[in-house]
């Protein structure tokens, strides 16, 4: 789907959509639990559609379903109906299911130590950039730990995982992908042995693991988490490791999932940044739905807007910004990456040159999401380049409008249609469809604030 969008005012309220990241962790937490969750989700994803599909083959059953409470108000969302267990309370799950994570790198990467961790057998595939992104850290800590994973090419998937997984001692690197973290966090109440994992510095996307975290205390699970230094002060029983400073994180044995029952899937920062973003080149728009004291790491887009001149207001869980000037700032994103592609379209029309920092594994997205910013910027007038792993924008005072290739990356694609609210002449947006990896109904929103958008 390719569409043109206009120079326009976009003016009114929007509700932020619901967290992938969060509705990620807590449906397979939900799958492994002991009795059914339901998750209050207005809007899915196709990110979130692969979670559910990969969970349906593993055995778990996910309907939607309408909630209506006394006064009448609907509340929609998904049932999740675990794994059965087995006498000792162990879910079990089917063996030698497929499971095709589409482009869901968290998919992939939490659901491979799962299925390890559960003793059964599944093929995993993808699509689009995602059988080449990286595997093989986690890959190489699952199988020292008893796992059997076989690729049959060169790239990493499809790939067939089985366990079973023993718990212990993991070490992972904190730069590669905080995924993979995650996913032997999730697995981790699964193994008769716990879990002590270390990840070394430097550690990037530390917010993403404190969702994990989050979650698995919703269903009762305690994951502790402490810094680890080369003298061994605070490392217990790692001292001496070859990956000395760093984070320890620490899952006793013997902790089972237990479900709350209802949760809510909060409002999702990262795609409220698109918003915030507009309101900073000139929108009217104030977004709901937002926890403000959220864990998500993206909740940083109002300090990063703030130090770019931006004014930021926030009323209970809506979120509004604006501005009356626009000035270059130098941010490091190592913790936030997601929020490149909101900065970077607010920085092509700042006073100045602004400096994107610990962007590297940007080039590991769903595009080399680095090149891909800088030639949308460029692509509708703006001045941007890549040096080595870090972005420069230098701002102009206009854009002039163009073609944005978006390369099957989302956020591409949302950066695009926001820099056309400033653009002299319209911005062609070539495979906008991509948007329904994580917002679906992105278009829509743009169109009833105001928004002008012309498929061709």
């Amino acid at each position: 789907m390719d569409l043109v969008c206009s120079r326009a005012q976009l003016v009114g309220g929007v509700r932020a959509p619901a967290s992938k990241s969060i509705a990620q962790r807590l449906l397979i937490l939900s799958a492994l639990a002991d009795t059914p969750t339901f998750l209050a989700l207005e809007e899915g994803s196709a990110d979130i559609a692969a979670t559910v599909r990969c969970l349906r083959a593993l055995g778990a059953r996910v309907q939607t379903v309408e909630r209506r409470d006394a006064s009448g108000l609907v509340t929609r969302g998904l049932r999740v109906t675990p794994l059965p267990h087995d006498p000792s309370g162990r879910p079990v799950a089917l063996s030698d299911v497929e499971l095709d994570c589409g482009e869901s790198g968290a998919t992939l990467r939490f659901l491979l130590p799962v299925v390890c961790a559960l003793g059964t057998s599944a093929r995993l595939t993808g699509e689009g950039r995602l059988p080449d992104r990286p595997l093989g850290p986690l890959v190489e800590e699952l199988m020292r730990h008893g796992a059997t994973i076989r690729k049959r090419s060169a790239r990493e998937l499809p790939l067939l995982a089985e366990g079973p997984l023993s718990g212990g001692r993991f070490d992972l690197a904190g730069d590669v992908s905080s995924q993979f973290i995650s996913g032997i966090l999730l697995a981790s109440p699964l193994l008769a042995g716990g879990v002590d994992l270390h990840v070394a510095d430097p550690f990037e996307s530390k917010p993403y693991v404190r969702l994990t975290m989050e979650a698995l205390g919703a269903f009762g699970v305690t994951a502790a988490m402490e810094r680890t230094d080369a003298s061994g002060e605070g490392a217990g029983e790692l001292s001496g490791s070859h990956l000395e400073h760093g984070t320890r994180f620490s899952v006793e044995a013997g902790q089972r999932l237990v479900t709350p029952g209802d949760v809510a899937v909060e409002g999702d920062w990262s795609q409220a940044a698109f918003w915030l973003a507009a309101g900073a080149l000139g929108a009217d728009v104030t977004v709901s739905g937002l926890n403000p004291r959220s864990l998500q790491g993206d909740r940083a887009i109002q300090a990063a807007l703030a130090l770019m001149g931006v004014r930021v207001s926030r009323e209970g869980a809506a979120c509004r910004a604006s501005s009356k000037g626009l000035r270059a700032a130098t941010l490091d994103l190592a913790d936030t990456p997601d929020l490149i592609c909101p900065l970077a379209i607010t920085a092509a029309l700042a006073e100045g040159t602004s400096r994107f920092t610990g962007t590297k594994r940007l080039r590991l997205k769903e595009s080399d999401r680095l090149e891909s910013v800088s030639e949308a910027v460029r692509a509708i007038g703006g001045r941007a380049r890549v040096e080595g792993d870090e972005l420069e924008i230098e701002g102009v005072a206009k854009l002039e409008g163009g073609v944005v290739r978006c390369a099957g990356d989302h956020r591409i694609a949302m950066m695009a249609a926001i820099g056309a609210l400033r653009a002299a002449r319209p911005v062609a947006i070539l495979g906008a469809e991509c948007v329904s990896k994580s917002y679906p109904t992105f278009f829509e929103a743009y169109r009833a604030l105001g928004g002008v958008v012309e498929e061709v």
